[in-house]
């Protein structure tokens, strides 16, 4: 019944005897006990002679009763061939136990200098890791170096997998004189890990950027620059017939907590552009989750091609959700607050309903992983994630559109917007770096920029170098607030800090930015706390992790300074003992030796052996020599090994309180590392501004306009690098003026590279980042607004025309007078007539009632006579072109399509065809086809011409 059915089936075609069982058990069953331990022990062999003893038994007594039936094999030749009883080993046991309590995760179990897996966790394992699994036993087993721990449970981890690390809670010297002495190693499941919550040096260890990149460090994966945890929830109003969602997005590596509550549509548009903001790399949501968010999780998470790049779900039962139940475990979970409980409940009970329903599950689920003391300290200081309150609103549709964080051709960051702006140092600049790109702030940054672009202080370079060999400051102090690590932290924080303090007269004289100046002269200050922590520490310990020598003065620990002074007075005791082993062998100058790892030896050579008494125990011997023990060292050598591991598991406990101290200083040293994070991001935007012809645009805090002198696409840009092959072109739109542009051309004219370049530019704008332009002038804007391409979307069961309208629709109820608006070929998805007609009167609702900046890309020309309704408002432009007409033939036949020089130059004036079978020529479309597609369009252009002549001679009549 404890078999897995994989398991199951590769044993179909063995058959046990009672003989072979026996016989396995006398020699599989020893090694397996000695594996398990690490060492072999009379304990270990009495206890393999009675599981052979009990197994004899037990199948003696199934051969009588089975005789009894009349099934024995003797009796009767045609009985089918009996199994034997199945009997677990210890360990398997012990095994079996722990996978009923973590059925979803796969167990790494330590066994001696090895981990090694189970049943189907150890043929998953296999196959993720590429390694051998083979049966043992009665179960399927694989298994990895202690050493190799963390780069194996990553790889489990990035492939989708939730990890568990079961560990050995006993030492051996310690076993020995308890009263479990004589039982199996006592495990725990001390860690589990999913994508979201790889927190310790255990899997994640936290290294200098130059390191990994130099390869001292080549096993550390690197990470992504976010791995958030998402927890979403759905409220459904009846009355009011309207879906409100509620989130909380928590990142356990740096200690970031987001929380959001908005109303939804059917699209679930709202939630789709805080998750492409968001980012995340797990997502916790309820097993009754809507249709239309499980579809929409569902193309998220298949958006990538990779599985290790997938996002994890995970779903949790639903009544976990209910508000009832989650205001009952955020109550419990506040209430139990060390410090200021009664500040932290006041501050989460008053949050949105929806947004509870997210923070109860998500208690529970990070106390499996003993991270759950972060939601505790960090109550007070929330962030709303909100698309209106802070900077520019991007939408998922503009995300994708402009390419903002990563491309649309293969989901990669090169090529986005994200990979021109960010030449950031350290990770948690770039962290913060694509949160500026993302939803860029009304605040701009230029004067910050344009002194660091300008400046030539060795001050700004010796900051910058700082920078370059500084580890991942933000991760790492959160793991020293989950109690993981310390010293490399702390003393790159303590370095940091001097080396700043050394600079701040040189801060203060050369630097002229307001910005710059704060954020240069707070931070000293702020580290300065981890100089006094860093004093207690004993370096070389703490760089080897020893524990047990880690404080170098233990005043402040009186346990361990007792512990101590009893392990100096058995080493005493012991350095004593020589003079009567020296009276003993009559050699006066005898000293102990260690060899292999044991210590007090006293070395004997093989040919005065007769003079060492009878009750000294002999512990290993060579050719010409013997080791031994005396009785008094027996005994002061094992009091010796007590007391060292419980120093250790003393020495244990003293850290975890001394790591709590430093806890308390976790906000001061974090806003210290935020101050870091944006100089990093204001150098970065600084080399930005060394890419060549890019100007520092002048911001309109009060005026709306985009002017624009020489534009270009900066992620094209950069791709053609020196060619220098793009076409520049200006933009003019204003707000109580021309506000809307309507732009037609050829197809593959460079329409939908002009309106991109218009919108990026905006958005470097905002974010405090000179330009691609010889001048510009531009306003602040609270929103950009895309509608462009044409593509279905299955998973969410909409055809092409369907998504336009869609998205068309988000636009109108979300645009304002202060938004930069893009269509791009509206109406397309359906019939000529009908969508014209709605482009018309979509384009007629901007200009007249949202008054928005707008570029409107289009084939239709009837939509060109908006210009003439609105004068004052709308103007014609065109991507210009060549037309190179094949010779007028008489014979229709001989009819061939036209052939186009694209200039990608945007003037004036409108066209009013689309020359799409130059497309089709340049896609190879076969030349007899051409020329049938080349006769048809001349003959419905015939017919529609005449019709019109036909019309104005009516009219004239």
């Amino acid at each position: 019944g404890g078999l897995c059915s994989s398991t199951l089936d590769k044993l179909k075609g063995f058959s046990c005897t009672v003989e072979s069982s026996v016989g396995r058990t006398d020699t599989d069953k020893d090694a397996k006990m000695t594996g398990d331990n690490g060492q072999r022990s009379d304990h270990t062999q009495q206890q393999t002679i009675l599981t052979r003893v009990q197994l004899k038994e037990e199948e003696d007594e199934e051969e009588e009763e089975e005789e009894e039936e009349g099934f024995s094999e003797k009796g009767n030749s045609s009985a089918p061939s009996r199994r034997a009883k199945s009997v677990y080993t210890p360990l398997e046991q012990q095994v079996i136990q722990l996978k009923q309590k973590h059925k979803d995760a796969l167990l790494a179990v330590e066994c001696g200098y090895k981990y090694r897996f189970f049943g189907d966790d150890a043929e998953i394992a296999a196959k993720e890791l590429n390694i051998v699994c083979h049966l043992d036993h009665n179960f399927m087993t694989c298994s990895i170096p202690t050493h190799r721990l963390f780069v194996h449970v990553r790889r489990l981890v990035s492939h989708g997998h939730k990890v568990g690390v079961v560990k050995q809670t006993e030492t051996s010297a310690i076993k020995a004189s308890g009263a479990n002495r004589n039982a199996l190693f006592t495990r725990e499941l001390t860690a589990l890990y999913t994508k979201s919550t790889l927190v310790g040096e255990d899997v994640n260890p936290v290294c200098r950027l130059g390191d990994v990149e130099g390869g001292a460090c080549a096993d550390v994966v690197s990470d992504p620059p976010d791995s958030f945890l998402l927890c979403i929830s759905e409220t459904w109003d009846k009355l009011k017939k309207q879906l409100t969602v509620g989130l909380v997005a928590v990142q356990p590596s740096t200690g970031d907590i987001l929380l959001d509550c908005f109303p939804d549509g059917s699209s679930r548009s709202e939630l789709e552009t805080r998750v492409l903001k968001i980012n995340p790399v797990e997502i916790l949501v309820p097993s009754d989750l809507s249709e239309p968010t499980q579809r929409l999780l569902q193309s998220i998470t298949n958006a990538s091609a990779k599985a290790d790049d997938r996002v994890r779900v995970e779903r949790r039962d639903g009544a976990q959700f209910d508000f009832a139940s989650a205001m009952n475990t955020v109550t419990k979970f506040y209430c139990h607050a060390q410090d200021q409980g009664s500040h932290s409940l006041s501050a989460v009970v008053s949050l949105d309903s929806p947004v509870i329903c997210c923070l109860g599950p998500l208690i529970q689920y990070l106390q499996e992983f003993n991270l759950d003391r972060l939601l505790r300290s960090q109550s007070s200081s929330l962030r709303r994630l909100s698309c209106e309150s802070e900077g520019m609103t991007l939408s998922a549709a503009t995300l994708r559109n402009l390419e903002i964080l990563s491309n649309q051709t293969d989901g990669a960051v090169k090529g986005s917007l994200l990979w021109v702006l960010d030449h950031t140092r350290t990770p948690f600049g770039r962290r913060l770096m694509r949160k500026w790109v993302s939803q860029p702030l009304m605040d701009p940054r230029q004067d910050a920029v344009q002194e660091t672009l300008e400046s030539h202080s060795l001050t700004l370079n010796s900051i910058r170098s700082l920078l370059c060999h500084l580890p991942d400051l933000e991760r790492g102090i959160c793991s020293i607030y989950h109690k993981k690590e310390f010293y490399l932290i702390c003393s790159s924080l303590s370095h940091l800090a001097v080396e700043l303090e050394a600079l701040l007269p040189a801060i203060q004289s050369q630097i002229r930015s307001v910005l710059l100046r704060r954020l240069l002269l707070d931070t000293p200050h702020l580290l300065a706390p981890a100089h006094n922590f860093l004093k207690v520490l004993n370096e070389k310990a703490a760089k080897s992790g020893n524990k047990s020598e880690l404080f170098s003065d233990l005043s402040g620990f009186p346990a361990l300074q007792e512990r101590t002074e009893q392990i100096q007075t058995v080493l005493s005791a012991i350095r004593d003992h020589r003079k009567e082993i020296r009276l003993t062998l009559k050699a006066p100058a005898l000293d102990y030796t260690t060899v292999s790892g044991q210590e007090f030896l006293i070395e004997v050579k093989n040919s005065l052996s007769s003079v060492v008494p009878s009750d000294w125990v002999k512990i290993s011997s060579t050719k010409t020599v013997g080791r031994y023990h005396s009785p008094f060292l027996v005994d002061q050598y094992k009091k010796l090994q007590q007391l060292r591991e419980q120093l250790h598991v003393d020495s244990q406990r003293e850290w975890t309180g001394f790591l709590d101290q430093f806890g308390e200083q976790y906000h001061t040293m974090k806003r210290a590392i935020s101050h870091l994070a944006t100089v990093d991001c204001l150098f970065s935007l600084a080399e930005v501004a060394k890419q060549g012809d890019y100007c520092r645009p002048t911001v309109c805090e009060n005026e709306l306009q985009i002017w624009i002198r020489d534009g270009r696409h900066p992620s094209i840009d950069l791709l053609m690098g020196e060619q220098n092959q793009y076409v520049p072109n200006h933009t003019e739109l204003q707000g109580d003026g021309r506000r809307t542009m309507i732009i037609t051309g050829p197809n593959m004219g460079g329409k939908s590279s002009y309106i991109r370049q218009v919108a990026l530019i905006c958005v470097m704008a905002q974010v405090g980042s000179y330009v691609p332009a010889s001048e510009a002038r531009l306003g602040i804007l609270d929103g950009i607004y895309t509608r462009m391409g044409a593509s279905d979307n299955i998973y969410k069961g909409r055809s092409t025309f369907m998504e336009e309208l869609a998205e068309a629709s988000q636009i109108i109820s979300h645009a304002t007078e202060r938004s930069l608006v893009i269509l791009d070929e509206l109406g397309r998805g359906t019939s000529t007539y009908d969508g014209m007609a709605i482009a018309y009167a979509t384009l007629e609702y901007f200009i007249r009632d949202v008054k928005s900046l707008t570029l409107f890309v289009t084939h239709y020309p009837p939509l060109c006579e908006l210009q003439w309704a609105y004068p004052q408002h709308v103007s014609t432009y065109q991507m210009a072109f060549l037309l190179n007409e094949p010779n007028t033939a008489t014979d229709a036949d001989e009819l061939q399509p036209e052939f186009l020089t694209f200039l990608y130059q945007l003037t004036e004036g409108a066209v009013c065809r689309s020359y799409g079978l130059n497309v089709a020529r340049l896609a190879h479309i076969p030349h007899t086809i051409l020329r049938s597609a080349a006769h048809k369009a001349r003959e419905l252009e015939t017919r529609v011409n005449d019709r019109r002549m036909g019309a104005a001679v009516l009219l004239l009549c």
